[in-house]
Parts: C-alpha cells; structure tokens; sequence
C-alpha cells in the first residue's frame, strides 16, 4: 500500500509539473476529508513547519475575487493554544470559511485557503464552530493530532463550501461531513499556512472517513 502511494504520488508531481510549466497552479478536490492517506507519508521534522509559521501578507491585490488581507498567529504552534486569524484589508476580523470568496473571477479557478503545508506533520484545520473559523490543529482525547509522517501536499479547503451532514451522497452512500470541501493542492512548492491561492481544479476524490 506505501509502495502503491508513493508511486501515485511520483504521477501526480509529474502531472503538476507539465501543469505548471504552462503558469497555473493545480489542485485535486476531495469531497470529504483525506485524513486518512496522510499516515503512510515520510519526509521532514515538524521544525521546518514552525519556522513557516510568520505573519504574512496575502499575495494578491484587491481584484474580484482575491484575497487582500492579512494573516497573524497566536499561541504556540504545536498546543491546543495555537490560533492563526484573518483580517481583511481595513484589519476587520473576518472568517477563512465564510468571507474569503470561493470564485476567483477567472474562469475555473477558485480560491484555497492552506491549512496544511506540504512536509509537514501537524493536523491543521479551521475550527468550525470558533467566531471566525480560525485555523487551530486538530484535538482527540484532548491531545493534539499530527499525521504519522509530513503529507506530501500542500492540504487545505475550499471557502464558502459546505459538506451537508443530511443529504446522502447517491454514489458512495454516505452523508458529508459537516465541513467544508478539502483540496489537495499538488504544486512543487510548500505553501505556507493561511495562504489564500488560486488552483485549477483537476478532479474530485469521494473520500470516506468514518462513514462520512
């Protein structure tokens, strides 16, 4: 399973590449959490993510549909502290799920926003029901979760989306999640946390997790 993984892994870095050799990034939309298929992957130590971790401005202008605002931590990355927030241009607190835009202006791009660097380990994701959905790493049994190995994507979600925990998927029979549409962005470079990036969809994965 490992050895079929990491050669899906080497096609998908190829594929990226010949994609963005032609200047646009890419991503794969799962229709539900992919929290399982990170277990299996190797690489880097959970330091190199803490030094990804400073404030930053978006990268991109005010234009339709892009992201001009800003992003600050607070706490501890590593506790169940840790916050990271965002505020627009005029430094109001604003909400990654709700109030970033889904649609770019650009047709068939759309925004993810990062909640989990490529090589990194910690489980990072927008807490839903906190005032602003800021992103906070994931707590079971009161501790904190991280993946087995650094993920080899960059991992994040799909604002102004929503998985419906009461509509039954026709295909695979399961409800959603609750939670909004994840993307794996498979782009050659690890994109900070709290990046807000334009991606091309490729495809869409139904993943179950848990019977969801």
């Amino acid at each position: 399973r490992i050895l079929d993984l990491r050669r899906f892994e080497r096609r998908l870095a190829a594929l990226a590449h010949a994609l963005l050799a032609r200047g646009f990034t890419c991503c794969l939309l799962p229709m539900s959490p992919l929290a399982t298929a990170a277990a299996v992957a190797r690489g880097r130590t959970h330091a190199v993510f803490r030094r990804r971790l400073l404030p930053q401005k978006a990268l991109f202008s005010a234009a339709a549909g892009k992201f001009d605002g800003t992003v600050h931590s607070q706490g501890e990355l590593g506790t169940a502290e840790f916050r990271m927030h965002f505020k627009n241009a005029s430094g109001k607190a604003i909400s990654p799920w709700h109030d970033i835009q889904l649609r770019t202006g650009q047709d068939g791009v759309l925004n993810a926003i990062i909640e989990i660097p490529k090589m990194t380990t910690a489980k990072m994701e927008v807490a839903t029901k906190e005032e602003n959905n800021p992103i906070a790493q994931d707590i079971k049994k009161g501790k904190v979760r991280n993946y087995h190995g650094p993920i080899f994507w960059n991992y994040g979600l799909l604002p102004q989306t929503w998985e419906d925990p009461n509509v039954e998927d026709p295909e695979t029979g399961c409800k959603g999640d609750n939670d909004p549409v994840d993307v794996v962005e498979i782009g050659s470079a690890a994109l900070p946390m709290g990046t807000v990036v334009p991606v091309k969809p490729l495809g869409v994965l139904a993943m179950i997790d848990e019977g969801e």
